[in-house]
């Protein structure tokens, strides 16, 4: 069995190849960019990981770990799009250096060699895997849009956020789990739990997140805190805060939301600790970790060889960056 660490490295020498043509050079350089600026390739890796955990790693959990990874990075370029994002990873992104037409056309063909690489497989579980990579492309882009949405609503109750969170981040770490697990050869309860143990591990992800972001030590976590303050993004914490707070509370924190105040960051953070927003992250981040532990002691298989898996769940959970 592999560690996450191993397999990553593993994974990064494996995908570190241009995945297109050479012309036009125009569309192909922006992609061969922006998949040289790096990132933590835990949604491929997982697949590798799902593989492993029922049998020695096949050749065709690496053409599927290539097509997640090329399909989260055509998220990427179209997030950062619908953002007006300037810098990713700290450099500059697609659409600023290339321009916003050619961005939407290397995210396009991006997802075109994604299902390129998935039609490499073995036949005999090509359509299953495609039906649950479609579905979950769907998905993340039915997440998406209910984000945006969110935006432009004045209160999200926390199982629409709940719901938002699954679709855009939890289920593709879900899914690629579990495609890996049916190129290992496990059976339907099995990979059921994987998909059910990635779904709640990213659901915690994304609680841990929210809370760094606001608790976070920015030197730790490599970015100014309450950045999510700033944009007034509905946070597992403002949602909380919202549906916790006094009147005062409350007034003043939808007074905040409407300004750009100096100091707008440490009054928020105040109102989230007098609310004990921070502590109720932490417990409701254990209650989904909790949950994906659950599913992943239910899979029939020797306990040692879903050490890994447990291993970069705890690094993923109890991360402080």
């Amino acid at each position: 069995m592999h560690s996450f660490k191993e397999l990553s490295s593993t994974f990064a020498t494996h995908f570190n190849t241009s995945h297109f043509p050479k012309e036009p050079q125009t569309l192909y350089a922006a992609n061969d960019y922006f998949l040289g600026l790096g990132g933590k390739r835990i949604r491929p890796v997982m697949c590798l990981m799902g593989n492993e955990l029922f049998d020695e790693i096949h050749a065709d959990a690496w053409h599927v770990a290539t097509a997640i990874e090329l399909f989260h990075n055509f998220t990427l370029i179209h997030d950062d799009i619908m953002d007006a994002a300037p810098l990713r990873r700290g450099l500059e992104t697609v659409h600023y250096k290339y321009g916003s037409n050619t961005a939407l056309l290397a995210g396009d063909v991006m997802l075109v060699v994604a299902y390129e690489y998935l039609n490499k497989i073995n036949s005999s579980y090509l359509k299953h895997i495609i039906n649950i990579f479609s579905k979950t492309a769907k998905e993340v882009c039915e997440g998406q849009q209910l984000d945006m949405d969110f935006e432009k609503l004045p209160a999200v109750s926390l199982s629409d956020y709940l719901k938002m969170i699954e679709l855009k981040t939890s289920v593709l770490l879900a899914a690629s789990l579990k495609m890996g697990a049916i190129i290992g050869g496990a059976g339907e309860g099995n990979q059921d739990h994987l998909y059910e143990f990635g779904k709640n591990l990213g659901i915690a992800f994304q609680i841990q997140d929210d809370y760094l972001d606001a608790f976070g030590d920015p030197e730790k976590v490599g970015k100014t805190a309450g950045g999510d303050i700033k944009q007034n993004k509905k946070t597992f914490l403002l949602i909380h805060a919202l549906e916790t707070a006094s009147t005062d509370q409350q007034k003043e924190l939808n007074e905040l939301l409407h300004t750009n105040a100096e100091d707008k960051v440490q009054r928020v953070l105040k109102i989230f600790r007098d609310c004990n927003a921070d502590d109720w992250a932490k417990k409701l981040k254990q209650e989904y970790f909790t949950k994906a532990l659950h599913h992943l002691d239910e899979i029939a298989v020797l306990s040692a060889r879903k050490k890994p898996l447990t291993e970069i769940a705890d690094f993923l959970i109890q991360r402080d960056y």
